[in-house]
Order: C-alpha cells, then structure tokens, then sequence
C-alpha cells in the first residue's frame, strides 16, 4: 500500500506542499459543475485560464497570473462557444496563446491579448470543424508548434495544423483513429492522451479501458494492454516507462507502472484505496517525482520514480479538507528557484469557488541561492521543428533552457520561421523579465513596445 515507509535516501524526501494564503489564491470564481474527468485549468508564466459556469454557451476566465485576491464577478470571460466548454489547453511555445474544446462540437484557438482580457472575447483567431460530437480531450504536440490533437465523442482523434491561414479549419493533417464501415469501438472513444518527450508515439487510455501505444503520424496501434481497467495515461519522460491509473478487479484505486514496448505484462502495480475519484497524475521529468491527485480528495500523494526496481517510491503526501475539482499545474520556467519551488498546482476548490495555488518545496538551509542539483536543464517555451517537420517524419527532442537567473543556451536546431515573428520575440521577452510575472506593468509594456518597434 501506498502508506508504506520508504528506505531510500532522498532529497525530495523532506518536500512539503505550501498552500497559498486567501489573498493570493483566485476567490470567487464559479468553477465548473460539469462532470468530465478533465483538468479545467492550465496555466502558464503569464495567465491563468479556469473553466467557468455559465448560462447559455460555454466560457472559461483568463486572469494575469498575479490578478490574486477576489475575482470581479462581472470580469470579462473568452465566451466565444455555444456549448459547455470541457478543458483549455494554453500552447506550450505561445504564452498568449490558448486552446479549448466544447459540447458544440468545435475546437477554437485564442489569442489573449498582452495586458489580459479587457471585455468579453468572443472571436477566435481559428475554429476548427471536424468533429460531429463533443470535443471531450485536447492536446498540444510537446515539440513540433502548432500541432493540435483533438478528440471527440464521435470516435475520431485528429490531429490540427493550426498555422493554416484559414480562419475556420475544416480538414485536420492527419486522422488519428475513425470509425470503420460505421463500426464505433471503444478503443476510439478516449479518456486521456499523452505524447513522449519527443512526439513520436502517443498513448492513451480507452472507454474500454485499456492502454495503448500509436503512431501519431499514421494511427497504426503498435502495442495494447490486457489487464488493468485505466483511466489516465502518463509517459514518464526519461526513465522510458508508462504509466496508468484506473481500478483493479477489486475495485481499489491502483497505479501501474509498463514498458511502452511491452504491454503484455505490467512492470509494476499497487493498490492506493478504495475511493471511487479518478486519479490525475502529474510527473515532473526533472525531478523523477510523480504527483497522484484524486479527483474529490483533498490530498496529493507523491512519489520518486528510478528505472531499477522496485521503480517507485512513495515519499509522503499533502493534505487538506478541501476537495478538488480540478487541477492546473505551471511549467517549470514559471517557478520560483530563489524559494526551492520544484512544482506548483493549482487546486479547483469547487465548494468555495476558490483556485488555490500549491507550491511544492524542498525545504534548504540557504534560501534565495539557485540549487543547481534541483533544476537541471529543463523544456522550455521554443519549438523544436515546424508542424511540416514534423508531419514528414523528423523527430526532435525538447528545446532546453536553463532555469539559472541570467544564463541563456543557445538553440541546438535550426531556427523556426515562427521564431523570427513578433510573438516569438515577445515569448522570449517575457520570460527574460523572471519567471511568474502576470500583470503585465507599465514597463513591461514599454519593453514590449520596443521589440514591436524593432
């Protein structure tokens, strides 16, 4: 069980999770009622976005990573769906740029502007219309920019160019999984998807709830699961396992660790309890530690990952009484280093209409000097390759960055024509003024002035 005492010497074995007072944590925003098994909230150095309740269409909140305290009622929202929306998604080389998927059966990309939503967005900068049922899971690809994948409750994944200039896009570049000769298998009903480090093989979790391993590019099915009802899918980056949540025979909660090569036989599997909440996992390839959040607990487990047995190890857990929703996590470039910050959720209290950050941290003897052994070389917000780089078969690895104040790594790829624009220079800016800044300030706007000068 999950409860038993670790031996292994670790530093993470002292790490806390730091809640974030009621003033600076998001009160009063009304949180979604709708009961898909999604995140609802992303979040990036710049914004936060928290899918919303509304009446008549679907809306999701986008704040300034520092907009904390009480949350206007009345602050504009991006409401451009007729539908319920069911998750957001910002684009991981674009800090201002954001997807969502809704019951009105489209997929729309937005462009939030520098200082924030100042009245209701409802125009999005692409529509895309493929789908002829809800759009319940969206995903950008983690290197190539501009790839999209969407899936939906008509049994189609597809995967979007959202570069094309077509404001509305009507036709995907590729077509992931479809119906065949009007069969619907379950197998093409999703419930979590999650791409390798370098994209090159997608794994996901079905309804008939089994795990997975494809192609991306040509949808082939190169290994399956027979065992083990999932519901969550996760690789785990750099140790080249898989890993699933969902339910044993017995109904207990349980994890499972595969070999995405084999999935004839589980690596390892435990079971946690015997609550009836999805579990989220979130895994931070830094560190090797996988955060286990269940949907309606109040607390987070969290673990170190090796590649040699017994493969995990349990460290400790946070709690709270408070239930959660939903969760958003910050990328790692938005941390705070001078504080020891290694990951940092942010909970959807749904009960008090609060988004609460939770900071993760690794308690240090010399505070406000960077620890170089707790942040390595980690992804940052640069595309490794175009989507035609990648859609002709190349494979790259995650541009790196260094999270040490003032240091810069030169770019082992060729240049993206992306990264000569405006909003590449603007990404690169803001992210050269620290990490966690949100409202945009006078000077940052006078800066950002600057480069659209130059």
């Amino acid at each position: 069980m999950s409860w038993r005492s670790s031996f292994r010497c670790s530093k993470f074995r002292h790490v806390f999770g730091k809640p974030a007072t009621k003033e600076y944590s998001y009160d009063g925003v009304p949180i979604t009622r709708s009961v898909h098994d999604n995140h609802y909230c992303s979040a990036n150095p710049c914004f936060i976005a928290v899918v919303t309740e509304c009446a008549g269409g679907g809306s999701f909140l986008v704040l300034p990573i520092h907009h904390t305290g009480r949350v206007d009622p009345q602050h504009p929202r991006v409401c451009g769906h007729s539908g319920r929306v069911l998750d957001v998604k910002w684009n991981p080389f674009d800090d201002h740029c954001i997807a969502s998927c809704s019951e009105d059966c489209t997929v729309k990309v937005w462009d939030i502007p520098l200082c924030g939503v100042q009245q209701n967005l409802t125009k999005a900068r692409k529509t895309l219309i493929g789908h002829s049922r809800r759009v319940g899971l969206i995903e950008w690809h983690p290197t190539a920019e501009n790839l999209l994948l969407s899936s939906a409750y008509d049994y189609k994944v597809l995967l979007w160019d959202v570069s094309q200039v077509d404001a509305v896009i009507r036709y995907p570049v590729r077509v992931v999984l479809t119906p065949v000769h009007h069969r619907y298998p379950s197998e093409t009903l999703l419930l979590s998807v999650s791409f390798n480090s370098d994209g090159s093989r997608l794994a996901v979790s079905s309804k008939d709830r089994r795990v997975r391993v494809l192609d991306p590019r040509t949808g082939k099915i190169l290994q399956a699961s027979k065992s083990h009802r999932a519901s969550k899918v996760l690789y785990i980056g750099g140790l080249k396992m898989l890993l699933s949540t969902g339910s044993s025979p017995w109904n207990h909660r349980q994890i499972v660790l595969w070999d995405p090569d084999d999935l004839s036989e589980p690596l390892y599997e435990e079971d946690l309890d015997g609550s009836a909440g999805v579990l989220f996992p979130f895994y931070d390839p830094d560190t090797h530690m996988l955060y286990l959040a269940g949907k309606g607990d109040g607390n987070i487990r969290y673990y170190e990952l090796s590649a040699e047995k017994p493969y995990i190890s349990f460290l400790t857990e946070y709690r709270s009484l408070l239930p959660q929703k939903g969760f958003g996590v910050m990328p790692k470039r938005g941390l705070d280093v001078s504080a020891c910050e290694v990951f940092r959720f942010y909970r959807l209290i749904a009960v008090k209409d609060l988004v609460e950050p939770l900071s993760m941290i690794v308690p240090r003897k010399e505070s406000g000097i960077f620890q170089e052994d707790l942040y390595p070389m980690t992804a940052g917000n640069q595309a490794a390759m175009t989507a035609q780089e990648w859609l002709s078969g190349i494979n790259r690895d995650p541009v790196l960055i260094s999270l040490k104040p003032e240091t810069r790594v030169p770019n082992p790829y060729p240049e993206t024509p992306a990264e000569k624009g405006l909003v590449r220079k603007l990404s690169h800016l803001r992210f050269q003024m620290g990490p966690a800044v949100g409202a945009v300030t006078g000077t940052n706007l006078e800066l950002m002035e600057e480069v659209k000068q130059a």
